[in-house]
């Protein structure tokens, strides 16, 4: 199939960019020695996963339940929930995982560890859990560097029901970019990369001490796309970080550009969408308006970023076409500002490399990978309408 026969929006892959990308992320988690279990909401893809494990990943990441469900319908396994998770009815279908595949989640109070362990222990099952650590991020998760968080994971180590298997978290302030105006952008993200891999072998180390983990045995999972840029495993009183959680790295995106993650040419994912009208203002500027909005392209910024999307000029090159900016977005149409002339016109089909590949992923059914013009396979978002 030709891309001038697929109906827009749609969402395209780049088959040689993808697969540069699954494996300069596998050659850093081998040079590192940890393993790679790729956060998969970034694709929600079965065909892709399969992709990922083929590479040498170790596992997957999942968001929630319903992708590890709809992952071991398609025959893959071993799956870690990076989410707190909380709730009889999702106690009872991860049961149901563990009975084909290793599966864990996360927990980060007493309350829910109670709630999970209270309802495992009932059924006569014991479930995996790590417990999630916040290394700076300040969303969920215990503390690192907090006395209580190691009188927490005593407590919850204690409980029937429920076997620890170490700590898991989550560096989302890699997004941020630089603190301060005299911080540069790779500072930034080495930075962060520091704080998440250090915060978190000196937590696992005070584990230790307090008779509550062990080198070698203990798992210390880690992880953001952007904190990776920068990764390096260290050794830190027998400690080691052991896996790497990235997602993103898969397709990049306009924020990883904007933070200095990735290239233009290393995005692989694209939206490809047509122009529907195009207007002249009195100030000589043109108004183009796409048939990709809010329910295909997202809002996600990043500092220092603007706008809503890269228009590709020449998608070969991934060269972004200058004089034109994605100022908004209604539910179904983008608006596009141009100056200096517009060289599209009504009917025209352009790509955009969106700001958040993630999101933009979970409005779709189905990806078409490519190869030039030519779709080579189509892929569907596999649960991608299990959002729990």
């Amino acid at each position: 199939m030709e891309l001038y026969e697929l109906a827009t929006p749609c969402i395209l892959i780049d088959r040689e960019r993808l697969r540069l990308n699954l494996a300069a992320m596998q050659e850093k988690a081998n040079v590192n020695g940890v393993r790679l279990r790729p956060h998969t909401k970034t694709h929600k893809s079965a065909q892709l996963a399969r992709w990922q494990l083929d590479k040498g990943a170790g596992g997957l990441t999942v968001a929630k339940v319903g992708e590890a469900e709809a992952y071991a319908e398609a025959g893959l396994a071993d799956f870690r929930i990076a989410y707190v998770v909380v709730g009889e009815e999702k106690y009872a279908r991860i049961l149901r995982l563990m009975k084909k595949s290793p599966v864990s989640f996360c927990i980060d109070t007493l309350e829910g560890a109670r709630m999970a362990s209270n309802w495992f222990a009932a059924n006569g099952a014991v479930a995996d859990v790590l417990v999630e650590v916040d290394c700076g991020y300040g969303r969920c998760g215990v503390p690192w560097n907090r006395k209580d968080s190691i009188e927490f994971v005593r407590e919850v180590k204690a409980l029937p029901g429920l076997s620890v298997k170490g700590i898991l978290t989550h560096a989302g302030h890699s997004y941020g970019g630089p603190s301060t105006p005299e911080e540069t952008k790779k500072e930034a993200l080495v930075r962060v990369s520091n704080e998440e891999c250090d915060n978190m072998l000196a937590f696992a180390a005070r584990l230790r001490e307090a008779g509550l983990a062990t080198p070698g045995e203990f798992e210390i999972s880690i992880g953001s796309t952007p904190s990776m840029r920068y990764f390096e495993n260290r050794e830190f009183q027998g400690f080691r970080i052991t896996e790497i959680r990235p997602g993103n790295y898969v397709f990049n995106d306009r924020i990883q550009v904007a933070l200095g993650v990735a290239t233009w040419q290393q995005c692989a994912l694209t939206v490809m969408t047509t122009v529907v009208s195009r207007h002249r203002d009195p100030d000589g500027s043109e108004r183009l308006f796409l048939d990709a909005g809010k329910k295909v392209l997202t809002s996600d910024g990043a500092p220092g970023m603007d706008g809503f999307g890269g228009i590709l000029y020449n998608p070969r090159t991934m060269d972004p076409l200058p004089h034109a900016r994605i100022t908004g977005l209604s539910e179904e149409h983008g608006w596009v500002r141009v100056h200096g002339g517009a060289t599209l016109s009504v009917g025209d089909r352009v790509m955009v490399v969106p700001n958040h590949a993630c999101v933009v992923v979970g409005t779709q059914r189905v990806m078409y990978l490519v190869d030039g013009g030519e779709v080579v396979e189509t892929w569907t978002v596999d649960g991608q309408s299990r959002v729990t």
